[in-house]
């Protein structure tokens, strides 16, 4: 059963340098993690004039790219709304743990990935759905589990047992019943 699980936090704060570090103690553990990063800004994981952006390029909706060790598809909004959270997490194959980078505002259970350093101000407790904190410092009120930012194997075990089944994330976040769609 695919569940999932969110870090949140400003940007600097460690989140994409923490995932890198927790996708091989979650694998060394036994669990398949697939994962979910949100980006601000245009991105492009295709290089100009390679055979796929010129067939994007050219128009098409969908271009899929297969060789004998991966295969990716990137599919072109063209004026499209972005999709929901719960749309894109419909799209994974089955896996242990979907980890989402990102999506902050969404109301799926987080994790908080904070730097004292950063200057930023804390997400929790405005966002009730963070479960728990990661930091340098104890979160204020002291009312969440906190892990330190350095402490992996501590950090693995807060994903694993605060992570919610994809059904759960899936009504949450308005889309009752849509994990029967998913893949």
């Amino acid at each position: 059963m695919t569940r999932i699980l969110g870090l949140a936090g400003w940007s600097g704060a460690g989140k994409t340098t923490l995932l890198s570090r927790l996708i091989p103690a979650l694998r060394a553990k036994g669990y398949s993690v697939s994962t979910l990063k949100h980006a601000h800004h245009t991105f492009d994981i295709d290089k100009p004039g390679k055979d796929s952006y010129l067939h994007r390029e050219a128009g098409a909706s969908e271009v899929l790219i297969a060789s004998a060790h991966r295969w990716a598809l990137m599919h072109e909004l063209r004026g499209a709304p972005e999709p929901s959270l719960a749309e894109l997490l419909r799209r994974f194959s089955p896996v242990d743990l979907i980890l989402v980078e990102g999506f902050k505002r969404d109301p799926h259970v987080k994790i908080e990935v904070h730097r004292s350093a950063n200057g930023k101000p804390w997400l929790y407790p405005e966002d009730p759905s963070i479960g728990a904190v990661v930091s340098d410092v104890p979160p204020p009120g002291g009312s969440l589990p906190w892990v330190s930012i350095d402490d992996l194997g501590g950090i693995a075990a807060l994903v694993v047992e605060l992570a919610w089944p994809l059904d759960k994330a899936l009504d949450v976040l308005g889309e009752p019943g849509a994990a029967a769609s998913a893949r």
